[in-house]
């Protein structure tokens, strides 16, 4: 192998290293700066170059955007369980929270249920929708909510005083 060979693969190796360390969001402009940080001579143009035959392609980050709407018209119930979340016994405490997921078809919907004493996920549904309706009433892809409750009541006894919450967004 050449020098030049040998030099171009070590190259090549710090650009891929360096793009999975940035969580692959690195470009071939940072990529380059990092590079001459740790003092290799190279160029943007032969880093993207190189990027471009490794297929390494930065990923935009998108802004947060906030999913959580509590200022709706529904019934609010009160906070009861205060951010107290170390409980003593199992089923004390549950909660539970929605999770958007962005694939290339649309969003998707996890919900999910934890018991505090544990902190396991003892109920969970994957749905593209958001509906409560009946799980056994509807069809499969729109099941949420409830299922991930059923789940729960399912895997845990459902104990006298037990609360139940979420962050009572939609």
């Amino acid at each position: 192998m050449s020098k030049r060979l040998q030099k171009n693969t070590v190259l090549k190796e710090k650009i891929t290293a360096l793009y999975f360390e940035s969580k692959q969001r690195y470009g071939s402009p940072q990529i380059t700066m990092e590079l001459n940080i740790l003092r290799y001579k190279i160029s943007r143009i032969t880093v993207a170059k190189y990027m471009r035959e490794l297929v390494l392609k930065s990923k935009l980050s998108k802004k947060f955007k906030i999913t959580t709407d509590s200022k709706h018209n529904y019934l609010l119930v009160e906070n009861v369980l205060n951010r107290q979340f170390l409980v003593s016994q199992p089923s004390k405490a549950w909660v539970s929270d929605i999770t958007y997921i962005h694939t290339k078809e649309g969003f998707l919907y996890l919900t999910t249920v934890m018991d505090l004493y544990d902190r396991k996920i003892i109920g969970w549904s994957l749905s593209d929708g958001m509906s409560t309706k009946d799980p056994s009433d509807c069809e499969p892809a729109k099941q949420t909510t409830l299922a991930s409750w059923k789940m729960a009541i399912r895997n845990r006894t459902v104990r006298n005083g037990l609360i139940f919450h979420s962050d009572r967004g939609v």
